[in-house]
């Protein structure tokens, strides 16, 4: 066997497809694109996934779960990792050198999983509640902060003036109902008003 001797595997390389050279190239007239149609024409493409305006494949299949852009940048450290870091001041730097972090991570958080049995120091990385205690309880540190709870919204003060609304509404129904008290008084005045006398009546008649 010589080098000018070699040649591609049998059926590995096919030749290339002349379009719209002649009916001899099997490719003639329409060129393999088939008559008339939105694909026969030029410029006749459409986005991927166009279903020719019906409701495409990828819109009518479920959606399941969610996967967030940014899992990559934020690594998960266990308490047992640590351990294989030599450095008693730990930082990101020094977790991508002892390859417990991936390079592209932008930073880190300490769970607690595994034990921890010497003092380190954490510098930069956050931690969990749990983590921190454990940390602490071997005579570690972190500057990671604490988080605190968020403070509870207090009703809103209501202005003595809403306050003094509600009673000018009460007193002005209270004087909308005196009309019918003085209708009362008028009936009564006319009650005691003395009546007609009949003898007059009569002479008249």
């Amino acid at each position: 066997m010589e080098l000018n001797t070699l040649k591609p595997a049998p059926g590995s390389k096919h030749a290339r497809k002349r379009v719209a050279r002649g009916i001899g190239s099997g490719l003639g007239k329409t060129g393999g694109r088939g008559h008339k149609g939105q694909r026969a024409r030029s410029g006749g493409f459409h986005k991927v996934g166009f279903e020719g305006g019906q409701m495409p494949l990828q819109r009518r299949l479920p959606k399941r779960g969610f996967k967030s852009l940014t899992r990559d940048e934020r690594a998960e450290v266990l308490l047992a990792d640590l351990e294989r870091v030599k450095a008693e001041k730990i930082d990101l730097a020094a977790l991508k050198d002892a390859g417990v972090v991936p390079d592209v991570a932008l930073s880190a958080k300490v769970i607690l999983s595994g034990k921890l049995t010497r003092k380190v120091a954490l510098v930069g990385i956050a931690v969990s509640k749990g983590a921190r205690a454990a940390i602490e309880a071997a005579g570690g540190s972190t500057d990671a902060p604490i988080p605190q709870p968020k403070p509870k919204k207090e009703p809103k003060p209501v202005p003595p003036q809403a306050l003094a609304e509600p009673k000018a509404a009460k007193e002005k129904k209270e004087t909308k109902e005196q009309p019918g008290e003085a209708k009362e008084a008028k009936a009564k005045r006319e009650a005691a008003k003395p009546a007609p006398e009949a003898g007059k009546k009569g002479g008249k008649a």
